[in-house]
């Protein structure tokens, strides 16, 4: 199935950098690095965190890009890349710099009609009962981390000050967002189409960072338990969210759905791509290998550039 030949391609991945997902990203870089080397290419692996990392790539090569979070997926390392002309997986600096803040791509997605749930961003002077009387119990999330980095939940106004008091260290501007209790699902896309949907049914309550590399319980359920119907609702609003956004490629849109209605969460530009990952297990239930999915990665990405 795999439609790219790999074989003496000279690729770049680049992974690990300077964010909080440091870890998850070399995870991502070396599952990526060992397949593109098992098809026959040509790999260098490439740190940023480096301070001379940009003129270890030289001017032909194709770039995937495996650096999760702040200074990977927030169009800083696509402006480096795009100065020099060198090609890359994924979205541009626009796309990646609106998905990676929360705030901004809920701001779109609501004037464009996307359902998401109500926010409100907690500067100094916000009053942490009047945020709880507005959304009621609120999920507090940094606004430019992924991986569930510094997600905790608040049901009243001393849980909401305390969550606050947590987060003060990272310096990171925090939300607040009306807790929805439903199915938690993600969706996959890659170029223009979706993946079969997953559905998250994490032990503990809901999808954090342990959820996510640590504990080994979470369950993921693939293609999602949806009505024929659901399921095409469901891809044809997580294709609009992404494409919102400015998002090119390839990437993954997580949602919630309660009794009533789907609630958009957020779009990540670069998803983890270990073991444990979403977007393989999506390829996979799509018939997809490892490589086949790389190889779409680079055609659904090459496609923005023209080629």
């Amino acid at each position: 199935m795999t439609s790219v030949d790999f074989r003496h391609m000279d690729v770049t991945v680049l992974y690990g950098g300077t964010s909080a997902e440091r870890e998850i990203s070399l995870r991502s870089g070396a599952a990526v690095a060992n397949s593109l080397e098992q098809a026959g290419a040509r790999v260098r692996h490439v740190d940023p965190a480096a301070a001379n990392w940009l003129s270890q790539l030289s001017s032909d090569t194709f770039v995937f890009n495996m650096l999760h979070g702040v200074g990977g997926e927030d169009g800083s390392v696509q402006g480096a890349l795009d100065t020099v002309g060198i090609r890359y997986s994924g979205s541009g600096v626009l796309g990646s710099a609106i998905a990676m803040h929360k705030d901004k791509t809920k701001r779109i997605w609501q004037a464009r009609g996307l359902p998401t749930p109500k926010f409100v961003m907690l500067e100094a002077e916000t009053d942490s009962a009047s945020v709880i009387e507005d959304l009621g119990p609120v999920f507090v999330k940094p606004v430019a981390e992924g991986s569930s980095f510094g997600l905790a939940t608040a049901d009243a106004a001393d849980d909401l000050e305390r969550a606050r008091a947590a987060a003060a260290e990272n310096a990171m501007p925090l939300m607040a967002e009306s807790r929805i209790v439903g199915d938690e699902l993600t969706v996959a896309i890659l170029g223009d189409r979706a993946l079969p949907a997953i559905q998250i049914v994490p032990q503990g309550g809901y999808y954090d960072f342990d959820a996510k590399y640590v504990s080994g319980t979470t369950e993921f359920i693939c293609p999602a338990p949806l009505l024929p119907n659901d399921t095409s609702q469901l891809e044809t609003l997580a294709l609009a969210a992404f494409k919102a956004v400015g998002a090119h490629g390839w990437g993954r849109v997580d949602l919630m759905r309660d009794d009533s209605s789907w609630w958009l969460l957020e779009v990540n530009t670069v998803p983890g791509m270990t073991e444990t990952s979403l977007v393989p297990k999506a390829a996979a239930a799509a018939g997809m290998s490892f490589e086949d999915l790389l190889a779409e990665i680079y055609l659904s990405s090459e496609a923005r550039y023209g080629c």
